[in-house]
């Protein structure tokens, strides 16, 4: 069995969830010993394994079909998360609806990463397999090291006592930026640290403002991988992702496998594997974010960082290899 698995645009993810999850995806199936290859050219494989909706994804399709190939799609995307993203993304937002549609009914079965995804695409009325799969957790990157932490209080020019709060996500509305900065305006005493960038050219203006005029406690470093944002994971005093909408958060799976505090919204694709004060917590508005938060931050909330790290050792690249090879199985 041989697998092709297909991302289009590599260079343009590579800085977002589907990015992290296609290196996972790799990483995976080489644990569980399935041959794969990324070469849209070998036309020697027996299933196409597609995580994108591009018009290059949508010919790959087509290829894989004329040479009487298995189709699986992942389905990474869905109107939801679409929306509150780029500029005129809602107004985009149903023809892209239409898209997925056509796109993921034209495989023999979908990938999706939890629970809740699974029920948004049969509320599309898709009726195909859908298996859950988690985009997975690679542990070993996110284990407390010593000199990562040196490297990001250096980069950063902390100071022994001050407290950080950090945020990791593309610079959308759905991420919930604007009360992650207006949370920070409630606790100015901390440091609000938010990783993650994207074109100014596509994203909306006021999300824009936000970046180029933000309270001073705010920092917003752009993209940063490596040991600076692993040494950052680790040594918050709290991780904080006020998103709206998605279909599993990768960047809360990364902070839980590096034994971080996490508040969360309370949003459906959390249910029911973050349970609220005890892997994790939820809130609803700002001035609840901002007494969660503080709470976390002061140690005044009871620790919820084992049970979380729990949540993060059971979505291991092992386990999801060994799902991934099973579906791929099922489908053959």
């Amino acid at each position: 069995m041989k697998v092709l698995l297909y991302f289009e645009g590599e260079d343009m993810i590579s800085k977002s969830g589907i990015g992290r999850a296609m290196k996972h995806q790799m990483l995976a199936l080489e644990s569980a010993g399935v041959e794969y290859t990324t070469d849209p050219w070998d036309e020697d494989y027996d299933i196409l394994h597609i995580n994108t909706w591009g018009v290059n994804s949508e010919a790959i399709v087509r290829s894989a079909r004329r040479r009487g190939r298995k189709v699986i799609y992942h389905a990474h995307s869905t109107e939801e998360d679409f929306r509150n993203s780029f500029l005129f993304s809602n107004a985009l937002a149903p023809l892209v609806k239409m898209r997925l549609v056509s796109l993921y009914s034209s495989a023999d079965a979908i990938i999706t990463p939890t629970e809740y995804s699974k029920g948004l695409l049969e509320g599309y009325g898709i009726d195909l397999p859908i298996h859950v799969v988690s985009n997975g957790i690679d542990l070993s990157r996110y284990v407390r090291d010593e000199e990562k932490i040196k490297a990001y209080r250096k980069y950063f020019s902390l100071e022994e006592g001050d407290k950080v709060v950090l945020g990791v996500g593309l610079l959308f509305q759905r991420k919930g930026l604007p009360d992650f900065v207006e949370v920070a305006k409630k606790l100015p005493e901390y440091k609000f640290i938010w990783f993650g960038d994207i074109s100014k050219m596509i994203i909306p203006r006021e999300i824009a403002e936000i970046v180029e005029n933000h309270p001073d406690n705010v920092i917003f470093p752009g993209y940063v991988k490596g040991p600076i944002i692993e040494g950052a994971y680790s040594d918050a005093d709290c991780f904080f992702f006020p998103s709206y909408e998605e279909t599993e958060g990768i960047v809360v799976l990364e902070a839980l496998a590096a034994r971080q505090r996490v508040v969360v919204r309370d949003i459906g694709v959390f249910d029911p594997w973050l349970v609220n004060g005890v892997s994790c917590y939820k809130g609803h508005d700002n001035d609840e974010f901002a007494e969660l938060v503080r709470g976390t931050v002061e140690r005044t909330l009871p620790d919820t960082r084992e049970e979380g790290y729990k949540v993060a050792s059971e979505r291991t690249l092992e386990a999801v290899g060994q799902k991934l090879k099973a579906v791929y199985e099922s489908v053959l």
